[in-house]
């Protein structure tokens, strides 16, 4: 008796990827925009342009508007648009108190550092060597934020990781800042950071802190030069 045919396979329907809501959308393309300053401090956005730009009406944009305000990015002018903020004197001061604050107590209890950071700032310094050698200031900037993260991160204090994190946007913005200003200050930053990777390496963590104070407030002088 032949046997029965077999059944057709089935073929797999892929599922279809949803799209973020259209306020996010907005968001995230005026935030992106704003933080590697294809908007530049000073620049008028208008709803309408928005609008267009990401494909959505002008309801999202209002919203996507309104929670970039509250982050202190924009400035909402009615019936005007919004004022993209330029980074302030005040802000940058307060930025790099802050980070020396936070950053030198993490890299006092990251040292003796494990081999898992170790590996991972190796990583990190690589891969902004590489951003730098392809001219993405963004991508520098990211990474470098990133190196300094990662160290805050295994002091093991959840509570200042989670603060440093906060100021995440306005290290970004004040990084590109700096490093369209002087471009040079790329190789300097990633010399600075193999220095500073030498020192936790060997468990100096006096060595680590010098380096890491010296780092942090070459670049509060530039970025003040940048501000005026």
């Amino acid at each position: 008796m032949p046997s029965a045919a077999a059944a057709p396979a089935q073929v797999p329907v892929p599922t279809p990827v949803k799209r973020p809501p259209a306020a996010d959308r907005v968001y995230s393309h005026i935030k992106e925009a704003v933080l590697d300053r294809r908007y530049e401090g000073g620049t008028l956005l208008t709803e309408g342009e928005l609008a267009e730009a990401v494909g959505v009406s002008r309801t999202p944009v209002r919203e996507a508007l309104l929670k970039l305000e509250v982050e202190g990015l924009i400035k909402l002018y009615p019936k005007k648009g919004a004022l993209v903020l330029a980074v302030s004197a005040q802000e940058i001061a307060d930025v790099v108190e802050t980070r020396l604050l936070v950053e030198e107590f993490a890299v006092r209890k990251a040292v003796p550092a494990s081999a898992r950071l170790i590996e991972r700032l190796e990583e990190l310094l690589d891969e902004q060597r590489q951003r730098a050698v392809d001219g993405d200031l963004a991508a520098v900037a990211a990474t470098d934020r990133c190196f300094h993260a990662e160290i805050v991160r295994h002091a093991g204090n959840q509570i200042l990781s989670r603060l440093y994190d906060q100021l995440r946007d306005r290290q970004l913005r004040m990084g590109v800042a700096v490093l369209e200003a002087h471009p040079d200050r790329i190789a300097k930053n990633i010399t600075e950071h193999a220095e500073l990777l030498d020192a936790i390496r060997t468990g100096d963590a006096d060595g680590a802190a010098a380096c890491l104070r010296r780092h942090i407030s070459r670049v509060k002088v530039l970025v003040r030069g940048e501000a005026r």
